[in-house]
């Protein structure tokens, strides 16, 4: 009975239909149960069958679509807008309020697999009411930057890292796979036609947004067939326009923002959404952020900060000639795998300076640290802001104040010179990768 709805559209009954089918089930399933669970619910049998299952369909869940068309940037099909936009001045502009000419739109549906991609004048899109997206949240996105270096040359930071975690964004909605490289290669087509759009100078970038919906018209939860992969863009100004200015936050020991087993570590928009009602909340607190938070016992241990990653930098109680510098592991599926959060730890352990630990941090040693004159600075780190200093943390009712104030610390401003070095070619770095 579970399978009927599965088998329907075919109404093949053979061995292959059947097989499919319990993939497809099972996938379902473990969207919101995980592998072990979903495969025990679906085949209450024998110990060695399920495990079987298991490892047969987590293979088989990061390759679906494989067996049809892929996505192919030869195949590329430019339709260029007759009526091209002003583009705005870089005075005052506006974070995500300005959009280029230009997108890039890639279809994919069960039967006919990805087909051509084409760049064409940016658009509104039209979409059935009973598109999934629209009623279960089936959508997954990336954020990216294109930077312009002193040369002229556009570049993109570490495109492959935001290409595997949008399939791993995916493949947890059960959505088909891409090529990471032949999708880079489109974004490139995409940023040249729209060269004239990259700002320039320190502080200005090209903002890209890769984004995935499910567009099925259909009412019911069920695996995607139909979906819609695009891309736009849009001008940004420096994050910090007249110089850095650290930031106060709420630690919210009310609301989660993921837990383990659950979608923080995928880039879904509904990790997002429900988010917003706190950060009024932190606002009307006199904080800028909201600290997330997950329960441990009588403490809370501090997962990320409004939709960034987050570093504190201890000096070591054992030895205190040590720096530590600290983030929550990605052990448990809570926290997002950052680009940033990935290459502050990669610079970090380079370097050779810093006690580089993943770990999990409550707030009880962090205060300890504090009035020990042991907790050095506190940062964000995600690709709008790149490095967001924490001047201090309200935790139920009272401060905890960072020693750096309201400057950047000396190790903050350390991964963004380094950083920003690497985005707009100071430095040539494998992370840099030119759009040619």
């Amino acid at each position: 009975g579970l399978l009927a709805p599965f088998f329907w559209p075919t109404q093949r009954f053979d061995s292959l239909s059947i097989y499919s089918s319990i993939g497809v089930l099972a996938g379902t399933l473990r969207t919101t149960l995980g592998y072990r669970q979903s495969v025990m619910m679906a085949f209450p049998a024998s110990r060695l069958s399920r495990n079987l299952l298991v490892r047969n369909l987590a293979a088989r869940a990061y390759t679906r679509g494989a067996d049809l068309p892929l996505l192919q940037a030869s195949k590329l099909v430019v339709e260029k807008t007759e009526s091209p936009k002003a583009i705005p001045a870089m005075e005052g502009l506006a974070f995500g309020a300005h959009f280029s000419d230009h997108m890039l739109v890639c279809d994919w549906d069960a039967k006919a697999g990805w087909h051509a991609p084409k760049i064409t004048p940016f658009q509104n899109m039209s979409l059935s009411p009973a598109s999934m997206v629209l009623h279960y949240a089936v959508e997954c996105f990336e954020g990216m930057k294109a930077y312009k270096d002193a040369q002229g040359r556009i570049r993109l930071f570490r495109p492959d890292c935001n290409m595997q975690r949008l399939n791993k964004s995916m493949e947890r909605l059960y959505l088909p796979q891409f090529d990471g490289a032949e999708l880079t290669e489109l974004i490139k087509e995409l940023v040249k036609v729209d060269e004239a759009w990259v700002p320039d100078g320190e502080g200005f970038s090209l903002y890209l947004r890769p984004t995935v919906i499910g567009v099925d018209p259909f009412l019911g939860l069920q695996v995607v067939n139909q979906v819609k992969l695009f891309v736009f863009t849009c001008p940004v100004g420096p994050y910090y326009p007249t110089g850095f200015k650290p930031i106060k936050l709420l630690a919210d020991d009310v609301n989660v923002r993921a837990w383990p087993g659950g979608v923080g570590a995928s880039k879904v928009g509904g990790n997002y959404g429900p988010t917003i009602g706190p950060q009024m909340k932190a606002h009307e607190n006199g904080c800028a952020q909201v600290l997330w938070l997950y329960p441990d016992g009588d403490d809370h241990l501090v997962t990320e900060v409004g939709a960034m990653n987050v570093f504190f930098v201890i000096q070591s109680k054992e030895d205190g000639k040590k720096t530590e510098l600290i983030t929550a592991p990605l052990t448990d599926g809570t926290i997002l795998p950052g680009v940033t959060r990935r290459s502050v730890l990669e610079l970090a352990r380079n370097s050779g300076e810093f006690l580089v630990s993943e770990r999990n941090l409550g707030l009880k040693e962090i205060a300890a640290a504090q009035r020990e004159g042991r907790l050095l600075e506190a940062f964000g780190a995600g690709t709008a802001a790149v490095i967001a200093p924490i001047k201090s943390i309200l935790y139920k009712g009272r401060d905890i104040d960072m020693p750096t104030g309201e400057v950047i610390g000396p190790v903050a401003k350390g991964f963004w010179d380094q950083l920003t070095d690497i985005h707009y070619g100071r430095v040539e770095h494998p992370w840099s990768v030119l759009v040619e």
